[in-house]
């Protein structure tokens, strides 16, 4: 059986890379590439593949919130993340949003086949040196952080407020009024009790929402 693959990630040379590599093996077929997690989720929900080879940095949507959209579709594709975070806080978040496994990008990729074939075998796929710091992580007692206060929809304006998206261009991205993107902005900052675009940054940083490396939308 074929394993059909979709590769989300907004480094274009490193998706090119990828797929050039999964191509190579006789039973998995790429027929997606998605730059973000916005694009990912309509391309799982129109091509209905059976694993999603997810980045966690990415713009627009990150990695985390396309998992927990696509959780929440009826959709039986596995999602394994391929990523360069190996903080507990990180791998954690993406297994409780519904990925079935992680591997860090610093690994072979032998390693990052075999997990797509164990999660299309209903298997839970970490990489050997993530095992420990997710066994340590899960022995702690469950926090209900600021993250915790926000709605998806909330999510979504923390990343693209602290990406540099105006108003009117999240309304674009969104298919928003204006009026109602400034009610979510309103609403973020008084459930983080956060003052500016600067300190919402931080946060999105610190919660993983937004990366050093988002690209700040054009025009």
């Amino acid at each position: 059986m074929t394993i059909r693959v979709i590769v989300a990630d907004d480094h274009r040379i490193v998706r090119e890379g990828l797929v050039a590599l999964l191509q190579r093996e006789d039973d998995i077929e790429v027929i997606a590439e998605a730059r973000d997690g916005m694009e990912l989720v309509r391309q799982a929900r129109e091509l209905q593949p059976d694993v999603v080879l997810i980045d966690l940095s990415m713009p627009r949507m990150n990695g985390v919130e396309a998992i927990r959209r696509i959780r929440a579709e009826p959709l039986r594709c596995k999602l394994l993340c391929l990523s360069v975070h190996e903080q507990p806080q990180q791998v954690l978040a993406a297994l409780e949003a519904g990925a079935s496994g992680y591997v860090l990008k610093e690994n072979s990729f032998d390693e990052l086949a075999r997990g797509v074939r164990r999660v299309m075998a209903d298997q839970i796929y970490l990489s050997g040196e993530l095992v420990g710091l997710v066994l340590q992580g899960s022995r702690r007692p469950a926090e209900a952080g600021e993250l915790a206060r926000l709605t998806p929809r909330e999510r979504e304006m923390v990343q693209l407020l602290s990406e540099g998206y105006t108003a009117q261009q999240i309304a674009q991205q969104l298919h928003l009024s204006a009026k109602t993107v400034a009610t979510h902005r309103e609403h973020v900052f008084a459930k983080l009790q956060i003052q500016g675009i600067a300190e919402l940054t931080r946060f999105a940083l610190r919660e993983g929402l937004s990366s050093l490396d988002a690209q700040p939308p054009r025009g």
